[in-house]
Parts: structure tokens; C-alpha cells; sequence
């Protein structure tokens, strides 16, 4: 009687070819005719339920994570979103071990992420805001530096950063964004270009020895806004010594001590922090900034690297302005995206 019913449900009378939904209930059938009446099924997949418990442990308490040994929390909490690929493999593997247990401990880790990350998947983009910025690590072995202005310049910004500055190539930038943007600065190897006046121009102490940050006040027609440029050392994955960042850790303290003090109320960060907004390591500066893409924007906005990126360092933080938008520009000759994010400048009190 059961492959009576099959037949009737799958051919219907028709020559076709099977259809998907077909094949799902086809597939159901199999495995529900299959698990019926074992009780092992209970007492099968233990260790694939541990799994699922512990991946959804992981994400729940990754702030509890010690960075003591190898910076072991913040190499987790930069690429935390990807956890959620072990996610269907447990699903898969608990079908195929036909255990209810292990089925049902999934739902956890499901849970869990989609609590973390699930509104991140929801365009949220609006289409208000007066004052657009932009930032881009242009690397500094860039092999077209001329063509990589021209393609940010492109995006509108009003504002635009840019980090990883070659001394050699800064003329060649300068010509290039010249017939965009009337106002610019360069301070050690980060620059700022504006379409909008430029005043108060300083490098920012960031604790390495060399500069690699810099604060301006750009009036804008909406108000003044103070905008910080800055790129944080990079981090390195070694096996003798785990996630080194303890320089990039230590500068982010820097800065984060020198957005504090800032008496501006709108302030934008533009940067490739080298670190993701997940990573405690970055509190001092999150902390007192909202990150555009948290705010706004549509998906993950993943910045680096370039060829497959696979996470968020290259960062819009504001404090005072309101986020409107954020996005993800399209790729020039740099190993890192650029990303934009379009804001509304809180006018002065009074």
C-alpha cells in the first residue's frame, strides 16, 4: 500500500520529470518510514548532540573565551559568523545517523546564531542622510594606484579615507582624487579627502612609533564633524605563538583613549581596524561607537580579502551622527573592499 501511495503521489498520471517538491516528500517518506519504530533512534547521535551543545556554547559565551593563551577568544570572535557552517553539517549528519537526539540538539546552535547574526541578514538600508563617507585600505604594493582613486572617487563620497599610503604614490593619489575632492590631508600613511573644508588637521598618537592615525574636522553643510582616520597594525595567525595581536591591541586602547576626549558630538571613525566588531580586543573603540553595518546595511559587508572575504575589519564607526545606510563597494587592485556608509549629521544644540 505504501508504494501505491508513492506512485500515486509522485507520477500523478504525468510523464514529467520528477518535481523538487516531489523529491522532498519522496525523501521524507524514505527516512520517516525508515526511523518508525526504532527506539534507537533516541539513543543514537550522542556525540553529534554534544557537538551541537558545545557549537552553540561557544557562541553564546564567546566573550568568556580566555584570550590568555594564543588570543584564542579573539581569533574566535573574528570569524564567528562562520561557525554557522558547522550548523547544516550537524543537520545532515544526525539525518543520516537517523537520531532524534542529535536532530533536535541542532536547533541550539541554529538558535543561537540566528539570535547573533539573523538581523544582519535583512536589508536595513533607509534612504535618508546628508553627509556620505567611504574608506579603503589601497595596500601599499597596489599596482594601480591611479585606477584605485578613480574607482572610490566614483562611490560619491563626500568624505573619503584612505590607509596603507606608499610616500611614492601619495602624488599619484593627490592627482587623482584632485578633480573630486577640493580638500585633502595626509598625515604618515592615511589620508583624508574631502569635497567639504578641512581644519583642525592632526595625527593621532596611536602607540607605534610611526603614524598611522589622524583627526580632522570636516564642515560639512549639515555641521561640523570630526573624523578620525586610523589603521591599527595587522594581526598574524602563527602556531607557536596563536593570534598575535597584542600591538594591535594596544593601539586600539590609543585610540579608543582619544575618541573619548573628543569634543565634537558627531564623530565618524574610518579605518581597516584589523579587527572585527566581535572582537573584544576593539572595546575601547565599540564600545562608544555604533558601527554602521551593525546599524544599518544588508548582510555581512565582509571587507578582506578582497579575492574571498571573510570578515569585517575595515570599519565605519560613528558617535552622534545617525547611520542611514552602509554597503560594500565593488573591488579595485586592493586586497581589501572598500565600504561606504551614508550618514545624518546631528545638528548643535541651540
Amino acid at each position: 500500500m505504501a508504494q501505491q501511495a508513492y506512485m500515486t503521489e509522485t507520477d500523478n498520471g504525468s510523464s514529467g520529470p520528477e518535481q523538487p517538491a516531489s523529491r522532498l516528500r519522496r525523501l521524507w517518506h524514505r527516512v520517516s518510514r525508515g526511523w518508525r519504530g526504532d527506539r534507537r533512534i533516541w539513543r543514537r547521535g550522542l556525540f553529534l548532540a554534544t557537538c551541537a551543545v558545545l557549537l552553540a556554547l561557544v557562541m553564546l559565551a564567546h566573550a568568556q573565551i580566555p584570550n590568555a593563551i594564543g588570543n584564542l577568544g579573539s581569533l574566535v570572535e573574528t570569524f564567528l559568523p562562520w561557525l554557522g557552517l558547522f550548523i547544516p553539517v550537524l543537520l545532515v549528519l544526525a539525518l543520516v545517523r537517523k537520531s532524534a537526539t542529535a536532530l533536535i540538539a541542532t536547533v541550539l546552535p541554529a538558535a543561537v546564531w540566528l539570535n547573533l547574526f539573523g538581523g544582519l541578514l535583512t536589508d536595513k538600508n533607509a534612504t535618508g542622510g546628508d553627509l556620505t563617507v567611504a574608506t579603503h585600505n589601497v595596500n601599499a604594493d597596489n599596482p594601480d594606484p591611479s585606477r584605485t582613486a578613480r574607482d572610490v572617487a566614483a562611490s560619491g563620497a563626500d568624505v573619503l579615507a584612505l590607509e596603507e599610503l606608499k610616500a611614492s604614490q601619495v602624488p599619484v593619489y593627490e592627482s587623482a582624487l584632485a578633480p573630486t575632492y577640493r580638500y585633502h590631508s595626509v598625515v604618515g600613511t592615511v589620508g583624508l579627502w574631502s569635497k567639504y573644508p578641512l581644519s583642525d588637521v592632526k595625527a593621532v598618537d596611536i602607540r607605534l612609533g610611526w603614524k598611522r592615525a589622524m583627526r580632522a574636522t570636516v564642515t560639512a553643510p549639515a555641521g561640523r564633524v570630526a573624523v578620525y582616520v586610523a589603521h591599527l597594525p595587522s594581526v598574524r595567525v602563527k602556531l607557536e605563538a596563536g593570534f598575535t595581536a597584542r600591538q594591535r591591541d594596544k593601539s586600539a586602547d590609543a585610540l579608543g583613549e582619544a575618541i573619548a576626549g573628543e569634543p565634537l558630538p558627531n564623530v565618524v571613525l574610518l579605518g581597516d581596524l584589523n579587527g572585527t566588531m566581535n572582537d573584544r580586543a576593539l572595546n575601547a573603540v565599540s564600545s562608544q561607537m555604533r558601527s554602521t553595518q551593525g546599524a544599518v546595511g544588508s548582510g555581512f559587508g565582509f571587507s578582506w580579502p578582497a579575492s574571498f572575504p571573510m570578515a569585517r575589519i575595515d570599519q565605519i564607526l560613528v558617535r552622534g551622527a545617525e547611520p542611514e545606510a552602509s554597503w560594500t563597494l565593488p573591488p579595485t587592485a586592493s586586497d581589501h573592499l572598500p565600504i561606504a556608509a551614508r550618514v545624518k549629521v546631528t545638528p548643535p544644540a541651540g
